[in-house]
């Protein structure tokens, strides 16, 4: 495979090693969860990693692999692993580089689950947090303490979009030599590629735009560092257990073939819709990396290769009016996903981030009106129309 390819070759084509068995044009499911050996000779030589051969699907599997070495080749990594779910990566990575009395520093937007992890659970393992607005870069510097191991952020970040300058944060941490890890699930590495920009680790829930059906949950991890990698695989996803299923792998690997497509097609929906909400009388704020108009436009435009197809608005009168108009649309979807087919809309502060508390939501840069929408693949003619008729409603 040229790793000169364009994005759509490469998530079709990427990480194999040759033809399919029977030469079947789709690699098979492996649907195993134990593999057989030759003799004791093969055994040690598998169990000594002399052998790319396979032992038990929770270590790792034919069909992990491809997918594993497809997501590698996308975020120009040198190794992935792949989880049950998005959380599973997301917790494994943090835990793979946090130990008792570190400390790591988040951006003050993130999704609810991390949220969760890192203000909940990491305490009760001796590690502190620290929230910060990671906008503005003097807020990183002034938190940077000699405990802090690890700076964790999503860009743009769920559900306000605000983007984050990951080049000039990766200088900032170089410096003390503290980790960086992107959650690049909004973006897809179809627009944005954190590790070219520097980072450590890219994390993905696979569950949202990799997959694009709504009918996969899992998660994927990428670094450059392939001991990094190993260890994550063998220390982390192993012990605790966060494997993906065989056929999960090969329902994503179909999702990658038509990634590039989809996405293309997701944001240009989402820029006509966009639009519309912009000049829309009822909505008061529009958040959307692509408008010009929008605070982290200029850095988005200069990391990303497009803005993705998440939007967040708040329209005028309130929380009772963002109810309404969620419960009033009839092709949108009200669901807490995001990156499928269909159109999602939800309220994130009743939904994915109600574990935040009301009373600090504008400290975390949200409100209890916020309405998100994920663009869906409809005709976008057909998702303005009826959000025009939610809001006249």
């Amino acid at each position: 495979m040229n790793k000169n390819h364009g994005f759509d070759t490469r998530a079709i084509h990427a990480g194999g090693t040759g033809k399919n068995p029977s030469n079947a044009l789709n690699p098979p499911i492996f649907q195993t969860s134990t593999f057989v050996f030759d003799d004791i000779d093969h055994v040690e030589k598998v169990m000594s990693f002399q052998s790319d051969d396979y032992v038990y699907t929770r270590g790792n599997n034919p069909t992990l692999r491809l997918f594993e070495n497809r997501m590698a080749e996308l975020e120009h990594g040198e190794g992935a692993v792949a989880f049950a779910s998005g959380m599973a990566a997301i917790s494994s990575v943090l835990f793979s580089f946090l130990k008792p009395n570190d400390n790591v520093i988040v951006h003050r937007t993130l999704y609810g689950s991390s949220y969760s992890v890192i203000t909940k659970l990491l305490p009760q393992y001796g590690v502190e947090h620290k929230i910060r607005d990671l906008t503005n870069l003097e807020n990183l510097k002034e938190a940077i303490d000699e405990n802090t191991k690890l700076i964790y952020f999503e860009t743009p970040s769920n559900p306000n979009l605000s983007i984050i300058d990951i080049k000039k944060v990766v200088e900032i941490a170089k410096e003390k030599d503290i980790k960086v890890v992107v959650d690049n699930t909004f973006a897809t590495p179809y627009f944005q590629n954190p590790l070219e920009l520097g980072a450590d680790v890219v994390v993905h829930s696979a569950t949202k735009y990799i997959c694009g059906h709504g009918d996969v949950v899992g998660g994927v991890a990428i670094s450059k560092d392939n001991d990094y990698i190993q260890r994550l695989k063998f220390d982390y996803m192993c012990e605790f257990g966060g494997v993906m299923s065989p056929f999960n792998a090969w329902l994503l690997l179909r999702g990658l073939k038509t990634m590039g497509l989809r996405m293309r097609q997701h944001e240009k929906n989402a820029i006509e819709v966009a639009k519309f909400l912009n000049n829309h009388p009822k909505i008061k704020t529009v958040m959307y990396p692509g408008l010009e108009n929008f605070k982290g436009y200029n850095i988005a435009k200069e990391q990303m290769n497009g803005f993705g197809a998440m939007i967040s608005f708040e329209i005028d009168g309130g929380l009772k009016d963002a109810i309404k108009f969620v419960e009033s649309v009839k092709l949108a979807q009200l669901a807490v996903s995001l990156g499928d087919c269909e159109t999602l809309i939800e309220v994130p502060a009743a939904m994915t981030h109600r574990g935040y508390p009301n009373e600090k939501l504008k400290e975390f840069g949200l409100t209890e009106s916020m309405v998100r929408i994920s663009v869906g693949l409809e005709d976008s003619e057909d998702i303005i129309e009826d959000l025009e008729q939610a809001l006249n409603m």
